[in-house]
């Protein structure tokens, strides 16, 4: 397609793939997370079970001795931020089907949905404390825009094919040396989305930081989704004798026996302990953890997600 910029040529194979299947679904499932819950308080009901206990108005509890809830209009509009992980354990992954390739559609593909009919998609692009914003706004070509920056972001200070099978994310040393601080990637979505809004988390949740508690700070304000994009190279350890392998966050490299049952079985635990770890918080925060994985269909990854959260709201 001659003249067609990166971004273009790919939403148009997605509108074509992904967001036919898809339209109409997904926003329709996330837009009853806001109904009653606007800004502007509407009066105030007696509290009954099942409702929920955030909106509980206490000092009108206190004088007439009976739980009471404050119920507000509807916004008109939904406000969707896209928080998306840049750092270089997201480079992981096949040429042309690796994490950060399933984060460029997901994207582009929550981009075009939600920014219909008046809903408003900003987006934050975090990599080790290095943080891009695009304001929220609306449409087609707004999609685009925040294509254009995943592109950007994406294309400066490469340094070729990583040993980790993607690419080494060579920032100048911007962000090599350190893990990805997790919870300043949700404090930095925090102090952007004012008003309240659905936030979609994508990232693989590797690296370090109070995450938990950040996202403790930030759930009660905001309907928050989490994307966690997997791949089979985080898990897995081929068994190929000796080889070199290199930490994708810091950098770090070592020379490791790939065959040894014990390091295997090691591995395995680890992986096993992470995975629970991270499940474990998003429960406490009420978040729900959705896996995508880079091997997946992209659109019945998602149909999947929107039947999980219907159930979850029954």
């Amino acid at each position: 397609m001659p003249g067609r910029t990166a971004p273009e040529r790919l939403l148009l194979r997605l509108e074509w793939r992904v967001v036919r299947r898809l339209d109409g679904r997904l926003a329709g499932a996330y837009r009853t997370a806001h109904r009653g819950v606007g800004t502007d308080l509407a009066g105030l009901r007696e509290y009954a079970e099942g409702d929920d206990a955030r909106y509980i108005d206490w000092n009108a509890t206190a004088r007439l001795n009976e739980p009471q809830l404050r119920l507000f209009n509807e916004d008109r509009e939904l406000t969707l931020w896209l928080v998306l992980d840049r750092s270089a354990s997201m480079t992981v992954g096949a040429p042309g089907r690796g994490k950060h390739d399933v984060l460029s559609e997901l994207t582009l593909v929550l981009a075009r949905l939600f920014g219909r009919g008046g809903n408003r998609v900003g987006a934050l692009l975090y990599d080790n404390g290095v943080v891009r914003t695009v304001p929220p706004g609306t449409g087609r070509a707004h999609a685009l825009r925040i294509g254009a920056e995943l592109t950007r972001t994406a294309g400066a200070g490469r340094a070729g094919p990583g040993r980790d099978g993607g690419r080494d994310g060579g920032r100048g040393g911007a962000g090599r040396g350190r893990t990805t601080d997790l919870a300043a990637m949700l404090d930095a979505v925090a102090s952007l989305a004012r008003r309240r809004a659905l936030i979609v988390v994508i990232s693989d949740f590797i690296g370090d930081g109070d995450w938990e508690r950040s996202l403790l700070r930030l759930a009660p304000r905001h309907e928050v989704v989490v994307l966690r994009v997997t791949d089979a190279a985080d898990d897995e350890l081929p068994d190929a004798g000796l080889v070199v392998v290199e930490d994708a966050e810091t950098g770090e490299q070592l020379v490791i026996d790939s065959g040894d049952p014990l390091l295997r079985a090691r591995l395995q635990a680890g992986v096993a302990e992470r995975d629970a770890r991270l499940a474990a918080g998003m429960r406490r925060a009420g978040v729900p953890l959705h896996r995508i994985d880079t091997a997946a269909d992209l659109a019945t990854a998602l149909i999947e997600v929107v039947k999980s959260t219907r159930r979850r709201r029954l």
